[in-house]
């Protein structure tokens, strides 16, 4: 079987990276005395909330991806199958060919070339102590058989050897034809992809554009609505207003509600005026409220008269207690200057007791170096 297999996510390589030079940050920061982060590190905190929000966004692509092409793969592992399938039966098929051969090269009556004995039995008289001169035509025969032997076994090695290299050209051409039908494969997949992905994109603007249009279509439908809308409104408004005007409704007039049969009955549906007696009243209750009004503004004059004059000797107050403080202030730190002074002496004469006596010994950087070897 072959690996398929995505090619790394150029994101996930860049978050890698920039969670390695933090790492590199953080140790630096650490293992510096002056420079370290003491309490919980914010930062560190959030660069992990960020690199869990990278993982899991990357995730989802991944699995987006796994999805779209999932129909793709599933193509592929069956023909990959297949194929496989096929050179399983091919092999078994020239196993049992194989071993056929070999019962049938069993069953022949046919000598072993490395069996010397059985090639050539040895001579009845060569063995013999007894034997004389006659014994070397026997082994003149011997020689003979020899050298006929070794040619066989040349022959039998070549011929082996010449099996065994048609052998290894016919697996060479078969591999070379898988692989080739497997680069076949990667290239009708990779351009299969290719053709979705452009079917997909050709799609998805073609939906955009129609959801576009009908977004337009139903916006220029509303606010044809909306105008119309308006348009009534407007007219039912004016038509309301010019109503009210020339109706006898809001008219002041009283000769409007009388009546012929009775002149001295006034309808109050009909007239909305006032009396003379009713405008009089109206008139001494605004004269009452200004009148009102004017002793409040005169009060509220006097009171503003009063507070200015009180903030006037409020603040003549203040500026004398400034006075004041600052001559106790100018004294204070006549007093405290002599003071510091004292305090001054005495911290210098105990550093240099600290200095000269107790801290003779300074730690060398070897022994700095053996604490927090690792930033977690």
């Amino acid at each position: 079987m072959y690996n398929i297999g995505l090619s790394p996510d150029p994101k996930e390589a860049a978050a890698i990276e920039a969670r390695r030079n933090r790492e590199k940050e953080r140790q630096s920061r650490f293992f510096n005395v002056r420079n370290r982060v003491i309490g919980v590190d914010i930062e560190a905190l959030n660069n992990q909330v960020e690199e869990r929000k990278l993982r899991e966004a990357a995730e989802r692509s991944k699995e987006a991806a796994f999805g779209t092409n999932q129909v793709q793969y599933d193509l592929v592992v069956q023909m990959l199958e297949k194929e496989q399938a096929e050179r399983t039966r091919r092999l078994s098929k020239k196993v049992q060919e194989f071993r056929e051969q070999k019962q049938q090269l069993k069953n022949k009556c046919e000598f072993d070339l490395w069996d010397l004995d059985q090639l050539f039995p040895a001579c009845p008289g060569h063995s013999d102590p007894h034997c004389g001169p006659a014994s070397l035509q026997c082994f003149s025969g011997e020689d003979l058989h020899r050298a006929t032997r070794l040619r066989m076994q040349q022959e039998q090695f070549r011929y082996s050897l010449e099996r065994q290299l048609q052998e290894q050209q016919q697996a060479r051409i078969e591999d070379n034809c898988a692989d080739m039908l497997s680069d076949q494969l990667c290239l009708a997949m990779d351009m299969r992809a290719t053709q979705l992905a452009k079917l997909e994109e050709s799609c998805r603007m073609a939906m955009m554009s129609a959801m576009a249009n009908a977004n337009k279509a139903q916006a220029a439908d509303r606010a044809k609505q909306q105008r119309h809308e308006y348009q009534r409104e407007q007219e039912a408004n004016l038509m309301e207003i010019q109503n009210q005007i020339i109706s006898d409704l809001l008219t002041e007039n009283p000769q409007v509600a009388q009546q012929p049969i009775a002149p001295h009955r006034v309808l109050p549906y009909c007239w909305k005026g006032m009396t003379p007696e009713q405008q009089a009243a109206i008139r001494k209750v605004q004269e009452t409220q200004r009148l009102e009004k004017e002793a409040q503004r005169q009060a509220q004059q006097a009171l503003d008269t009063e507070w200015e004059s009180q903030t006037m000797h409020s603040t003549q107050a203040v500026l004398e207690l400034e006075e004041q403080e600052r001559e106790l202030c100018a004294e204070f730190r006549r007093g405290l200057g002599s003071f510091n002074q004292q305090l001054a002496k005495e911290q210098k004469a105990q550093r240099n007791y600290l200095n000269s006596i107790i801290y003779n010994n300074q730690p060398t950087a070897q022994y700095h170096l053996q604490f927090n070897t690792n930033s977690r």
